[in-house]
């Protein structure tokens, strides 16, 4: 019996004509490698998703732009607090997995599972401890550099804002999360912590009170810190984060402030 045709390839599964240069004397395309053929479907993927989605401009737009000169790794700051807040999303997820807000024990035994019987929990659970104390040192130096550089000033005053209630953020997130191995240490410091938020002026109270979950330090505290550590606090600061890049390729980095800023060849004829 003969076997039917087999149906068309698609477009953009068909592989692509030769480069000039690479054909025989007879016209015939050389064997391509494997490797070829993976960077073409690859690129067949890419151009399929980009044809439906024009995100190619965007990325151009966010990568390729012009900066001043006389930059150097202090500008990479913000791009490090940044890597370092993926850490801490990555690892996060994967101790979401095997932690128990319980505070009848359910929480520090789930810690002590991951720490010791858990595969490479040791591991995770070390890279997200100490990737908190890592981001918060980053951004406390980008910010430093931010205010020395003056680079807070006109036009990019909303941009030093948010990177300001960034630093509550992760200030706030580090005081949250430090409570969740409900042990002994954890246990008195977040009591510790909270009474001095209900020494604040007006609010102070309140808030207290929101942090414990009512009048008195319990279960519900618990549960509470794991929510606004796990959810409400790294929302916020994605979203932040993302309007802070916006800002900041929108307006552009500022030039060191050793630097001068040269005038236009234009200005100065006028000026003379």
């Amino acid at each position: 019996m003969p076997k039917l045709p087999l149906p068309p390839l698609p477009k953009a599964l068909q592989p692509l004509p030769p480069r000039p240069g690479d054909s025989d004397a007879n016209g015939n395309g050389k064997p391509q490698t494997t490797a070829e053929l993976a960077t073409e479907a690859g690129i067949s993927v890419v151009d399929w998703i980009d044809e439906r989605t024009s995100m190619s401009g965007g990325i151009r737009w966010l990568l390729f732009r012009k900066v001043p000169r006389g930059i150097n790794w202090f500008y990479t700051l913000g791009s490090a607090t940044m890597f370092a807040f993926l850490n801490q999303a990555v690892t996060g997820v994967f101790l979401a997995m095997y932690y128990r807000p319980d505070a009848a024990g359910g929480a520090y035994e789930s810690v002590r599972y991951i720490t010791d019987d858990a595969f490479l929990g040791q591991l995770v659970r070390g890279m997200h401890k100490w990737g908190a104390s890592v981001m918060i040192i980053l951004i406390f130096l980008h910010m430093g550099r931010v205010f020395f550089f003056g680079a807070y000033k006109y036009p990019r005053e909303l941009t030093w804002i948010i990177g300001v209630v960034l630093l509550i953020l992760t200030l706030a997130m580090g005081f949250t999360g430090y409570l969740l191995p409900f042990d002994q240490r954890s246990y008195w410091a977040s009591i510790v912590g909270i009474n001095i938020n209900a020494g604040g002026p007006f609010i102070g109270p309140y808030l207290a009170d929101f942090l414990r979950g009512g009048a008195e330090f319990g279960a519900t505290t618990l549960s509470r810190f794991y929510a606004i550590h796990m959810m409400l606090i790294p929302g916020l600061i994605a979203a932040l984060i993302g309007f802070h890049l916006y800002l900041v390729t929108k307006l552009g980095i500022s030039a060191p402030p050793w630097l001068k800023a040269e005038e236009e060849p234009e200005l100065r004829e006028t000026t003379v």
